[in-house]
């Protein structure tokens, strides 16, 4: 519904920017919590199922067979055609660079959908809590500011959040990776079983555990358990995993409370410099072009971490001339991600005789082993790394590359081919207030809303730990067994392919060096509140979407209490 289609309402007790994956949260907890909600999403409507029109859609039923041509990338996605995720399946989730134009100073990938759900629908799903370590991290070696939280005061909300949203996993009992409340854990098949073993036997101080994931194994709520049919990211009509359309979106409808606005680009947050407040929010219809404001007495910003600290900047007043609650300078410096692009991969002889049921939507995961105490520093790096990958026989798209062709070219691919098995390592990125985005003097985008210039570069850190991480996945690799384990390591893929991105608009003790304090409330501006990717204060090495989904939840729940005593 665009602003001004069905109603003339534009006073909410809150609004919420964005409807992905902590907006929907947002939405969620805020109506369940009694307040009139109005969330605003620049995208176009999803509805769930109904609208995931390629979602079991094969290879011989799409146009371009599942490929977006050469020339059609380079002209409608130069910069999104770096992230895995964007095929013909998905491409009507997506803008054309051209409509959301970015500036690379250095380059950086900013992946921008164009739905309400945002990136719960198209998410890999991996949901690991942070751990004590990973919020007294930068505390302990100085890069950054601390934390304004540890891991004692979220715990109890990715409690609540895993409850809701469905989390399977096995519980490992590792420190440095926090067990949660799992459903029955997926399983590991026959190669990746003997991988585990062969890991864990070589090398005593790493584990290779299934994947955690918001992919249910176990009804819950009226929710199917996942049928391994294979293709998440066009959407899922049994909500066998967890979206904003099959969880947060239905829950909140279902209050009376939620107001929802697709079509609604949010210009601007707009301030009332006589209470020190946010009044609203200014906003452009995505299609007419015509501008309305909305007021409330809370804003959240879950517009993703580029797209909040686009609003912060460009909200500028004679108060904040540099973007609202932005006295410390931070909103847009700080960018944080996860690096990746690197590890191994080989051939894995034998165990022909056995296979597997289904496309299980999961991989195995090797949980940090560097640097968590003086037996495993590595002298070249701090912080750490995971490692996701699994093991699968080759199918018959081999086929392409396959000498041969008829009857029994076709009868060969009918048996699968050998095994393969694959580690790629996501390393934590230090924080750095030079790695920064800030508007453009001259690039606009579809509404006339500057364009974000980057300039993210990865430091000494990052590049020996990525060293680091190719060996170590060539060497478990190797203790497996594997044959012709080759390295790989893309360097020149740059910044923000992994999209998980963070860290504008960072948490943090004190005003002068952070944007929020601990509970995800701007310093400068308290009924403001960012609680998406921006908030974050360090990236850790974890998947970052179950962190902001806790963080959400406790933010939510401290607004209502502080609406509810009047001080908001």
């Amino acid at each position: 519904m665009r602003p001004g289609a069905q109603d003339s309402r534009t006073d909410f007790d809150a609004i919420v920017v964005g409807s992905g994956m902590s907006g929907g949260w947002a939405m969620k907890e805020l109506t369940e919590a009694g307040l009139e909600t109005l969330v605003l999403e620049r995208g176009r409507m999803v509805e769930h199922g109904t609208d995931y029109v390629t979602e079991h859609n094969r290879p011989w039923e799409m146009p371009q067979r599942g490929r977006i041509p050469p020339e059609v990338l380079d002209r409608d996605y130069p910069v999104q055609q770096r992230t895995f995720v964007l095929s013909e399946y998905t491409q009507h989730y997506f803008y054309r660079d051209a409509d959301v134009p970015i500036v690379e100073e250095e380059p950086f990938t900013w992946v921008q959908t164009s739905i309400v759900g945002g990136r719960s629908v198209l998410w890999g799903r991996q949901s690991y809590r942070m751990s004590a370590m990973d919020f007294e991290a930068n505390a302990a070696d100085g890069y950054g500011v601390d934390w304004p939280v540890r891991y004692e005061d979220v715990a109890p909300w990715y409690d609540r959040v895993e409850r809701a949203i469905g989390v399977s996993g096995s519980v490992e009992g590792l420190p440095q990776l926090p067990d949660g409340v799992f459903q029955a854990p997926m399983e590991m098949n026959v190669a990746e079983k003997h991988a585990k073993a062969a890991i864990e036997g070589a090398f005593p101080g790493r584990r290779v555990i299934i994947g955690r994931t918001a992919t249910l194994t176990e009804p819950l709520d009226g929710r199917a358990p996942c049928h391994y049919c294979g293709p998440c990211e066009r959407g899922c009509s049994t909500s066998s995993y967890y979206s904003t359309q099959s969880v947060a979106l239905p829950a909140a409808r279902a209050t009376g409370r939620l107001t929802l606005r697709p079509h609604s680009v949010v210009h601007s947050v707009l301030y009332d410099p006589s209470t020190n407040r946010a009044s609203g929010v200014r906003v452009i219809d995505a299609e007419t072009l015509e501008e309305r404001e909305y007021t409330a007495r809370v804003v959240f910003l879950c517009a993703s971490a580029m797209g909040t600290a686009r609003i912060m900047l460009h909200s500028v007043s004679e108060r904040f001339p540099d973007g609202i609650a932005n006295s410390s300078g931070m909103v847009g410096r700080n960018i944080l991600e996860h690096h990746a692009r690197v590890g191994a991969s080989g051939r894995l002889e034998g165990f022909t005789d056995r296979y597997y049921r289904g496309n299980r939507p999961n991989g195995v995961y090797v949980p940090r082993f560097r640097n968590l105490d003086a037996a495993s520093r590595h002298p070249d790096f701090l912080r750490g790394y995971g490692m996701q990958g699994g093991a699968s026989r080759v199918g018959w798209g081999r086929g392409a590359s396959m000498a041969g062709f008829g009857a029994s070219f076709k009868e060969r691919l009918r048996t699968p081919g050998e095994w393969r098995i694959s580690l790629q390592a996501y390393g934590e990125v230090l924080p750095d207030p030079d790695n920064r985005c800030t508007l453009d003097p001259e690039v606009r985008d579809r509404w006339g809303i500057p364009a974000l210039r980057f300039n993210v570069t990865r430091g000494e850190n990052e590049l020996a730990m990525r060293t680091d991480m190719a060996a170590t996945a060539a060497e478990m690799l190797e203790a497996v067994g594997a044959r012709d384990v080759a390295t790989f390591d893309r360097p020149e893929v740059p910044p923000g392919t992994a999209n998980h991105e963070m860290g504008t608009a960072r948490m943090g003790r004190d005003p002068d060096t952070s944007v929020l304090n601990r509970f995800n409330q701007c310093h400068d501006v308290p009924n403001l509140f960012v609680t998406d990717g921006a908030c974050m204060t360090s990236s850790a090495c974890q998947n970052p979407s179950l962190t902001y989904l806790a963080l959400t939840a406790r933010a939510c729940a401290h607004a209502v209490d502080l609406l509810g005593s009047g001080e908001l």
